[in-house]
C-alpha cells in the first residue's frame, strides 16, 4: 500500500513538473523587450536628420540627459531632437521613464521619418510638459491637447485619470500602438485612447493644427524619437515590444 502510494505521489510530482516547464515560456516575457537605451550606452541614438548626437545628450547618473549647460552655440535654440536609428518599429509597446524641470518641455515621437522640416510635422507626438507650473512660469495659458499624456494637437488626456507628479520625479508612460487602437498610459493609468486613420482622427487632423501638414501621422512604420524643447530632460529604460 505504501509502494502504491510513493508510485501515485511521484507519478504527481512529474506531472507538476511538466506543467510547470509548459507554462513557465509564457510568463518570460521580459526577453521581449528591444532596450533603446541601457542606462549606460547611447549606442543607435542619432540627430534627427543629422549623423552624430548633438552634444547636449549625455548619460549622467543611468540617464540619457539633454544637458543645457553642454549645448554648443548653435543649439542654443532648441531643435536637436534625436532618434533611436538601428531600427523602425510598426505596431508596438513603448515603455519609458522621464523628469523634467519646473516649466521643462519635451515630447516622444513615433513612426518618424527623416527628410522633412521637423519631427512634429509628420510624426504623432506623445507630450511631455510640467502641467503643474508651465502656466505661471511662462504666463500663457496651455489647451488640453498641449498637456501631458496628450497625443499632441490631436487627442486629450482624461485628466480623471492623470497622475501628475511635481517636477523633478520620475514618471512612467507607455504608448501602445496598433492599427486597431492606440493607448496613452502615464503612472500606471491609461489616459486616452484613439483609432488611427479613422474617420475621426482624419476629421481631427483635417480641422486641426495639422491640416496644412498633408504628411502628419500618415506613415505606418518609422522611428522613435525624443524631442529637444529647450530644456533640461531626463530619459531611462527606454524599451520597445513589437507586437
Amino acid at each position: 500500500m505504501v509502494l502504491l502510494l510513493l508510485t501515485a505521489a511521484c507519478k504527481q510530482d512529474k506531472k507538476k513538473v511538466v506543467t510547470e516547464a509548459k507554462t513557465a515560456p509564457e510568463m518570460a516575457t521580459s526577453d521581449e523587450w528591444i532596450y533603446l537605451f541601457d542606462g549606460s550606452s547611447t549606442e543607435g541614438w542619432r540627430a534627427f536628420n543629422g549623423e552624430t548626437l548633438p552634444a547636449a545628450w549625455v548619460v549622467k547618473d543611468g540617464a540619457l540627459t539633454f544637458d543645457t549647460e553642454k549645448r554648443l552655440e548653435s543649439e542654443r535654440k532648441g531643435g536637436k531632437d534625436i532618434i533611436y536609428a538601428k531600427q523602425e518599429f510598426d505596431n508596438f509597446e513603448l515603455y519609458l521613464e522621464w523628469k523634467i524641470p519646473e516649466g521643462g518641455n519635451s515630447g516622444v515621437f513615433y513612426h518618424l521619418q527623416e527628410g522633412h522640416g521637423g519631427p512634429a510635422e509628420i510624426s504623432p507626438e506623445y507630450q511631455l510638459l510640467d502641467d503643474l507650473k508651465w502656466e505661471e512660469i511662462n504666463n500663457a495659458k496651455l489647451e488640453d491637447w498641449q498637456k501631458t499624456g496628450a497625443d499632441y494637437a490631436m487627442h486629450v488626456p482624461d485628466e480623471s485619470q492623470k497622475i501628475v507628479k511635481p517636477a523633478g520625479e520620475w514618471n512612467s508612460s507607455r504608448i501602445i500602438f496598433t492599427p486597431e487602437r492606440v493607448e496613452h498610459w502615464l503612472n500606471g493609468k491609461m489616459l486616452l485612447s484613439f483609432v488611427p486613420w479613422s474617420a475621426d482622427w482624419e476629421e481631427r487632423k483635417g480641422k486641426g493644427k495639422w491640416k496644412d501638414f498633408p504628411k502628419y501621422g500618415t506613415f505606418k512604420k518609422g522611428y522613435i524619437g525624443l524631442q529637444d524643447h529647450d530644456s533640461p530632460l531626463w530619459f531611462k529604460n527606454i524599451k520597445i515590444k513589437k507586437l
